[in-house]
């Protein structure tokens, strides 16, 4: 079983590292989080103009038409970069949330225009800092209105649909669907919320009888429309997490190899050695359980929920492990403003909390692999 990607993925790869690499230096990612934009446009546009935004969308729907193993790739090169735009919320979140389940006319409406760039999606669930669950989703769908609070909905500031997680009566997931709503069709307003990473837009969202209309033909399908979504989004979450990693270790890396202390470079003392090893063990789990999760995505196949966590799980501790690691490797001068060290530490630990903390993908699998033994 061959679990490498092929020669094109590769060649997309190293298109997309080479853009980054070139478009969007940590200096892009330091001038988002010091200002007020709400992303790089600039690196946005260069993505959009790539056709890297309508990668997994069908060409019937203005787009490439290719997998999800395409957008694996991509997805590692992002979190590489910690580039500061909204693609995974646009295109892992929103596009696939429609793509999946959308009927037909909400795909010919809205998936054209997220594939060309047009138009920015994003995904609200949360209501609080609490774990969502269909018992505390609050938000209201009748009568084609949405009235709530949404916080934090990442990017959603800059965009201009979102998929709500919503209640529209009932009793447990029965009670929960998801509808589609215009940001520009009035009822809504949006305040900052404050994370620890600035160069990805936070937004509290309000809806006060906003026009919104129900994902696919009928209610009360949304918690699992949303498993199904938040799990394709894990795998890919969990590329960006690796592509995180290998960025953080190979900065402790050079940093190792330059600085000296006490007549030797800090990467000949054990300790360091120690730390740089660790890395690299955390970040090879991370990536083979990330590859698993691609081919479970890429087939749909019936392991995917269990790849997705494991995937989730592995990415995080990797990420986090290695952009804590990175800063203690760097010494003194890695907790300064003026080092690069801070971005991958913030978007690290941003990222181990965007659709659910690890300890929730945890209780997630282990529930799966319960219930599959107990079968």
């Amino acid at each position: 079983m061959n679990f490498d990607f092929s020669d094109d993925q590769k060649m997309l790869k190293e298109q997309v590292r080479k853009f980054l690499a070139d478009k969007c230096p940590m200096s892009v990612t330091r001038r988002v989080l010091d200002g007020d934009e709400p992303y790089a446009k600039e690196v946005w546009k260069g993505l959009v103009e790539m056709g890297l935004t309508g990668t997994a969308i069908p060409e019937e729907f203005g787009g490439l038409g290719l997998g999800a193993l395409e957008l694996c790739v991509i997805a590692e090169e992002l979190g590489r970069a910690a580039a500061p735009v909204p693609f995974s919320s646009s295109i892992y979140l929103a596009a696939e949330a429609i793509k999946l389940f959308g009927t037909q006319k909400q795909k010919q409406t809205w998936l054209p225009k997220l594939a060309s760039g047009e138009i920015v999606g994003a995904l609200a669930v949360s209501e609080g800092t609490h774990t969502a669950h269909p018992r505390n989703i609050e938000t209201k769908f009748a009568a084609g209105k949405v009235s709530g609070v949404k916080q934090p909905v990442t990017d959603g500031g800059a965009a201009d649909v979102v998929i709500v997680a919503v209640n529209t009566g009932g009793s447990g997931e029965q009670a929960i669907s998801l509808a589609i709503v215009d940001l520009k069709a009035g009822g809504i307003s949006a305040e900052p919320v404050r994370t620890i990473d600035p160069s990805r837009e936070h937004v509290t969202l309000t809806f006060k009888d906003a026009p919104a209309e129900i994902l696919g033909d009928k209610q009360g399908e949304g918690w699992s429309q949303l498993s199904r979504v938040l799990d394709g989004a894990a795998v890919l979450f969990a590329f960006e997490q690796v592509g995180g990693t290998e960025a953080a270790l190979e900065m402790a890396r050079d940093y190792a190899l330059e600085r000296y202390a006490f007549g030797r470079q800090i990467g000949s003392y054990q300790a360091i050695k120690h730390k740089l090893a660790d890395m690299y063990v955390k970040k090879e789990l991370a990536k083979s359980n990330a590859y698993f999760g691609a081919m479970m995505l890429n087939d749909e196949g019936a392991e995917l929920t269990e790849a997705a966590s494991a995937s989730r799980i592995a990415g995080s501790d990797a990420y986090v492990f290695a952009a804590q690691e990175n800063i203690q490797t760097h010494g003194g001068i890695g907790y300064t403003w003026e080092s690069d060290c801070q971005f991958h530490y913030r978007r690290a630990k941003l990222l181990a909390l965007t659709i659910g903390a690890p300890i929730q993908w945890k209780e997630k699998l282990v529930s799966r692999l319960e219930a599959k033994n107990a079968a």
